[in-house]
């Protein structure tokens, strides 16, 4: 079983952020993999298998791999958490599937702000559910104005990227719903990792079983839709161009170990912190095509780090007409 020692919330918040802080790159790289391929579907489930590969690897080769696998069996055969708990990454999948289809058409920003509004609202749910590691916590006004303060910071944050053709008409406010309700099962996922990786004694299990699932949606998905057509070119040379998997990891991982430590909510705002963080860093030193910095974008990233402030004050700091 997982060591019971709690981590403190700054580490906590911290290693939260790191997770967040891989997603953008992540999606950078494999963005650059489908350009290169000439198949969006055929770059996440590369990158997916990449994932999954290191993840045999570390978990063959580590002494806590190995230990963790004999966990996972264990775990199965005796039912410690529903079954089910291990689909966790095929929400991984939908995401990629979700970026894929939707945000060409939605822009990445209004899919982002989408994204994120349905990870907070479902993240106080899920905290008020008890589903994740970390047990029930109430749905304070302290917990509600931080994750508002998320999302209004998100959405100040790309608000320069927004295009007035952007999810216009039925179809782009439908396309949505994509990376609206992907953020949503985002929660659930952490919850579950969060819940298996106490089973299993390590991340690096809950991780590779995450990667596992996911790719073998992807891998269905990519059969049915693509395979048809015919091979994809040749692959890229360019050893950075297969860091997407291994990212994931790295999001995947301190996911699994910070949402039983901060819980399901605010482990999501720390890492959308992250993610914004990332962004930022990739467009000062790395800029894309396109991308844009602006007062606009570094404040609202830095309101995100005083939401998930707010957010993580404790129990105790309840507003004044909840104290009795």
């Amino acid at each position: 079983m997982a060591s019971t020692t709690k981590i403190p919330l700054p580490l906590g918040i911290a290693l939260g952020l790191v997770a967040g802080i891989a997603i953008p790159g992540q999606s950078r790289i494999n963005g650059q993999l489908a350009l290169e391929m000439g198949d969006g579907l055929g770059a996440a489930l590369l990158s997916f298998s990449v994932g999954l590969v290191l993840m045999a690897v570390l978990s063959l080769a580590l002494r806590r791999g190995r230990s963790g696998l004999a966990q996972l069996r264990h775990a199965v055969r005796e039912r410690r958490f529903p079954l089910w708990y291990m689909a966790a990454g095929c929400v991984g999948a939908y995401f990629v599937l979700g970026q894929g289809f939707a945000a060409p058409f939605t822009g990445l920003a209004l899919f982002t702000v989408a994204n994120v509004t349905g990870l907070t609202v479902s993240g106080l749910l899920v905290d008020r559910l008890g589903i994740g590691p970390g047990g029930r916590k109430d749905i304070t006004g302290i917990r509600i104005i931080g994750s508002v303060l998320t999302v209004g910071a998100v959405v100040w944050t790309v608000s320069p990227r927004m295009g007035g053709e952007a999810g216009d008409g039925p179809q782009g406010l439908l396309l949505l719903l994509l990376p609206l309700t992907a953020g949503f099962l985002m929660s659930f996922q952490q919850a579950m990792n969060g819940t298996a990786t106490v089973h299993y004694g390590t991340p690096l299990t809950a991780t590779l079983v995450n990667f596992l699932a996911g790719w073998i949606v992807l891998l269905a998905a990519w059969l049915a839709l693509v395979a048809p057509a015919g091979w994809p070119r040749a692959l890229p040379d360019a050893w950075w161009y297969y860091l997407g998997g291994p990212l994931g990891c790295i999001f995947i991982g301190l996911g699994a170990v910070v949402v039983r430590h901060l819980g399901v909510l605010l482990a999501g705002l720390s890492m959308v912190s992250g993610q914004l963080l990332g962004s930022l860093a990739l467009d000062l030193v790395f800029p894309a095509p396109g991308s844009v910095v602006t007062g606009v974008t570094v404040l609202g990233t830095a309101l995100t780090l005083l939401a998930v402030s707010v957010a993580a004050l404790p129990a105790a700091a309840r507003m004044p007409w909840e104290r009795r």
